[in-house]
């Protein structure tokens, strides 16, 4: 069985919670995408952990994980989380950790780059995390970057490395003003961070050929959701990486297979992290409540959400771009204090209302139309049957599996592991 778990809307559904909870069923969790941009909190017996760059099955033992191709890894980042997770009693060994050596290296001067020219933008910034992500994408495509299997051949990357510094210089140096990038002080950086992955890095192709000849299963892991993804997302304010279900075997590496099934997760109210059109997006009192029930601070960066009730017109185009078969439901509790719930039904463009998702200009000057159904008022956490929860609880999610056209399968009432209800 091949499975992706992804994210139907702006990122941060909650697909580490599900990729923990689910995980116990498969042999192998891949993350395909991505750096270390976004986050996975995830809360289960063993404590509360926040994932950026490794895969969510690392806290399970007996799981293999595995950093596809499609990923850049700053090593000094997953350096200090592989040493966070050992402290908390994760143990993390090449046995059930495995590096792609075709992953891409998210280096320093990616990330100076990425705050240089943030900081240039000023007002007109895309928000970004200010971690390199945009830049060390660049040059993989432009055939100037690292990748990890140069680590197991350092003296070639200190032949190649002046060469590649004396062109990021004329960047850095020339066009930013900042000071010169020095290839001792980069070589430095990789042999700390980056070395104490050498036995971690392996040919990932090979090893999921084996493993599908095995009949092993595969449980593959998205960060962030369709909104932004580089082609079908809102464009420019996305990441730079494809977050749609249909890349996950590019990204992992065994292109010629395909999925068995893809399962959407989305909030049962919206949120969003960074820069870009957010037309559902709720202000003043009724927002900072939203945000506070919720706990909606970025897992990566801190930055407090963008939150707004659920978006239809936005889920249902999610659902479509992702081909989920079904979906996780997260967060339902969250909504347990409000009397009215808001749910953006359509947009309004130029006048006219529409139930589809716009692009482009239509997107940015789109408003929402809100309608309020009835909550419940009732502490719901403790629920494990869907028949446990408040009729009006029921009504709300069965309204949205129809609004959106898929099924959900899950309904999450807490952030603990054992929270959720299989419909």
């Amino acid at each position: 069985m091949f499975t992706a778990i992804v994210g139907i809307n702006w990122g941060d559904e909650g697909k580490g919670r599900m990729v923990d909870l689910l995980s116990s069923d498969y042999d192998i969790v891949c993350r395909y995408q991505g750096g270390n941009n976004a986050g996975h909190t995830v809360i289960n017996p063993r404590g509360k952990f926040i994932l950026n760059l490794l895969p969510s099955g690392i806290l399970r033992d007996e799981t293999v994980n595995v950093m596809g191709p499609g990923m850049v890894i700053d090593v000094e980042h997953l350096f200090h989380e592989v040493e966070r997770l050992r402290q908390a009693g994760i143990e993390i060994t090449p046995k059930h950790l495995k590096i792609s050596d075709r992953a891409t290296i998210c280096m320093p001067y990616h990330k100076l780059l990425d705050i240089l020219e943030e900081d240039r933008l000023g007002d007109a910034k895309f928000g970004s995390t200010r971690r390199g992500i945009a830049p060390v994408y660049a040059d993989k495509y432009m055939k100037k970057a690292l990748r990890m299997g140069d680590l197991l051949h350092m003296d070639d990357v200190a032949k190649r490395l002046p060469a590649l510094l004396e062109w990021k210089n004329l960047t850095v140096e020339k066009g930013y003003g900042h000071q010169a990038l020095v290839a001792e002080t980069i070589m430095e950086w990789l042999t700390t961070y980056g070395l104490p992955f050498k036995e971690y890095i392996c040919d990932t192709t090979a090893f999921f050929a084996q493993a599908a000849e095995e009949g092993k299963s595969v449980l593959f892991e998205a960060q962030l959701g369709v909104l932004r993804d580089i082609d079908f997302g809102i464009y420019p304010y996305t990441s730079s990486s494809s977050t749609i279900a249909a890349y996950a075997p590019i990204g992992a590496g065994i292109p010629s297979k395909k999925l068995d099934q893809t399962i959407g997760i989305m909030k049962a109210y919206s949120s969003c992290v960074g820069e870009g059109p957010f037309t559902c997006e709720l202000f003043g009192e009724e927002a900072e409540a939203l945000r506070q029930a919720g706990g909606e601070y970025g897992a990566a960066t801190g930055r407090p959400r963008r939150v707004g009730g659920f978006d239809i017109p936005a889920s249902r185009y999610g659902v479509l771009m992702q081909g989920a078969d079904i979906v996780a439901l997260t967060k339902l509790d969250v909504l347990s204090y409000l009397p009215k719930i808001p749910v953006c039904v359509a947009y309004e463009v130029n006048g006219e209302r529409t139930e589809s998702f716009p692009t482009g200009v239509a997107l940015a000057c789109a408003k929402p139309v809100y309608e309020y159904m009835d909550g419940w008022m009732q502490d719901i956490s403790g629920c494990r049957r869907f028949e446990d929860l408040p009729e009006n609880a029921q009504k709300y999610v069965r309204y949205i599996e129809k609004a959106t056209k898929c099924k959900i399968a899950y309904v999450s009432v807490g952030a603990e592991r054992d929270a959720y209800i299989t419909m």
